[in-house]
């Protein structure tokens, strides 16, 4: 039994490994083949605080209704949360975790390390362990996303302690953190979105 487990886990491991080099289903629209619709939203973003149009942009762009509502979101979710920088982006990478979301990964790993977060809590989220050594703003958040994410619900425990710490804003941005990064995440996992230059998936398959 434990041989044809192992089998099982290296077939497994196989397809996976074909699906994250698989060829992107929406790849990048030139933007001289854009409609006035599409070129519209594509300038703000570009204008914006991104300053290029990457990542989810391009399969969403397929919508750009959709993408202009839901960028707004991120813009204030990522650049102006009322939790802070640093554990917004410590928040973004436990999401990305849980949906073996490869762009949000590679595109936030080095985000999240120049903010001030321990490359060794990063590489635990990664392989999927509880991290040691993180501050307890960390734990809090931690504790409270991985419940959201596993339970689909949130201890009163868990949810006190945030609380007392971020106060209500801080809770609900969290949540709109963990939400909006989800919805990116089913975006590109859904259209095979590549990894930012072609590079290698970083994350490994999840659950292990």
């Amino acid at each position: 039994m434990k041989r044809i487990a192992v089998i099982v886990g290296v077939i497994i491991a196989i397809i996976f490994s074909l699906n994250a080099f698989a060829q992107d289903r929406m790849p990048a629209i030139p933007f001289d083949k854009m409609n006035d619709l599409q070129k519209k939203y594509a300038e703000e973003i570009i204008k914006g605080p991104r300053g290029a149009l990457y990542g989810p942009f391009i399969p969403l762009i397929r919508s750009p209704e959709l993408m202009d509502r839901s960028q707004r979101i991120g813009e204030y979710l990522r650049y102006k949360s009322a939790i802070g920088s640093k554990l917004t982006e410590f928040v973004i990478m436990i999401t990305a975790r849980q949906w073996t979301q490869q762009v949000i990964w590679a595109i936030h790993e080095p985000i999240v390390l120049k903010a001030g977060v321990k490359p060794e809590v990063i590489k635990a989220i990664a392989d999927g362990r509880r991290p040691d050594g993180m501050s307890e703003d960390e734990d809090i958040l931690y504790n409270f996303c991985m419940e959201l994410h596993t339970n689909k619900a949130i201890s009163d425990v868990t949810y006190d302690r945030a609380l007392k710490r971020f106060g209500e804003q801080g809770v609900i941005d969290t949540l709109g953190i963990n939400g909006y990064y989800t919805l990116i995440a089913m975006v590109m996992n859904g259209t095979r979105t590549a990894v930012p230059d072609n590079k290698p998936a970083p994350l490994k398959l999840f659950p292990f």
